[in-house]
């Protein structure tokens, strides 16, 4: 349905003589009472998405396709269901060249088309293992973004460290598991890299929080279109807050009084609302936010609690990740 909204409104619009900018946010594994805006209860700091629902559209009953995340993600991006495009469930299919995307017809009306941060719509190398299927062993599965109608990217396979992106955080889990092997991993290279092209990784600023790596990308991109006065179509896909739930000491201070386990996943929540916020005033500053879609979901809802740090809510819903009942599928929906 975001995708048949946009692109009437695009089309549209440039028969109107004014063309939409549109940015498509979406969170991994956000619940729906994790925003205080959905959930005035939340203990988690989220003043810019609540900004967002004060001042736009807020979608009390917006529902994800899929109560896991690669299905969903194929459906923003084709407007049909999963079982017609053929993604499953996560790390299975691919995006398929036969589809029509909305980045590709957007595209042929003039826009700029960016995709940044998580794809999980198939692998991105064809030569090194990457990921979960990145690599010979993932061929069949090669559909990078620039296939499917984008002009640039900077993105993931799958899932990273939400801080850190590119080392592995060691073992997260405070109950004993495989602690002693998973902690011997800590701060090597965690498997997932970010590519901007076959073969093309990135490795300048890449420390910190994952969220603001994202944005940093994101920003110029937009920034560009706007010199170049073309629409733009950019979609921004947050790793937060799937595992691993890794959160900066700057945000984690905002919720000493919280277990650690729960600091680190409401820090990230945090931090990823403050990239939020940073959009929205550069749409302000470069004097478009008044002709731009601004769009704010999840994927699907809250990982079940029990999960390594995973602490997320469905709110006053029933069920979890992975559920079809409404906490599985009923996620957080903002437009502005």
């Amino acid at each position: 349905r975001i995708a048949a909204f946009i692109l009437i409104m695009s089309t549209a619009g440039a028969s109107w003589g004014e063309t939409p900018n549109v940015v498509l946010l979406m969170c991994d594994d956000l619940g729906y009472g994790d925003p205080q805006a959905f959930n005035p209860e939340s203990p988690i700091a989220t003043p810019h998405i609540d900004a967002m629902a004060s001042s736009g559209l807020k979608f009390n009953r917006f529902y994800a396709a899929a109560p896991v995340c690669s299905p969903t993600r194929g459906s923003c991006l084709t407007g049909r269901h999963p079982y017609r495009y053929g993604i499953y469930n996560a790390n299975t299919g691919h995006l398929k060249a036969a589809e029509i995307t909305l980045p590709e017809l957007l595209r042929q009306q003039g826009y700029a088309t960016g995709h940044f941060g998580k794809w999980h719509l198939g692998t991105l190398t064809t030569t090194v293992n990457d990921a979960n299927r990145g690599g010979p062993r993932g061929t069949k599965h090669f559909a990078p973004p620039r296939d499917h109608g984008y002009d640039e990217s900077f993105v993931t396979e799958s899932k990273v460290p939400t801080w850190d992106p590119l080392l592995h955080p060691g073992q997260i889990i405070t109950r004993p598991t495989d602690g002693a092997s998973v902690a011997g991993l800590k701060g090597s290279s965690y498997g997932n890299d970010y590519f901007v092209g076959e073969g093309q990784i990135e490795t300048e600023n890449m420390e910190g929080d994952d969220s603001r790596i994202i944005m940093d990308r994101a920003i110029p991109f937009i920034q560009k279109a706007v010199d170049r006065e073309r629409p733009f179509f950019a979609v921004i896909w947050f790793h937060t807050p799937h595992s691993p739930v890794v959160g900066g000491d700057k945000y984690r201070a905002m919720y000493k009084e919280h277990p650690e386990d729960t600091q680190h996943y409401y820090a990230c929540v945090t931090a990823m609302d403050e990239q939020v916020g940073r959009l929205r005033s550069t749409l302000s500053e470069l004097g478009v936010a008044d002709n731009t879609m601004l769009w704010f979901c999840s994927d699907n809802g809250p990982a079940r609690q029990g999960s390594p740090r995973h602490v997320g809510s469905p709110g006053h819903l029933s069920g979890y990740k992975l559920s079809i009942q409404e906490g599985g599928i009923r996620v957080p929906g903002l437009l502005v």
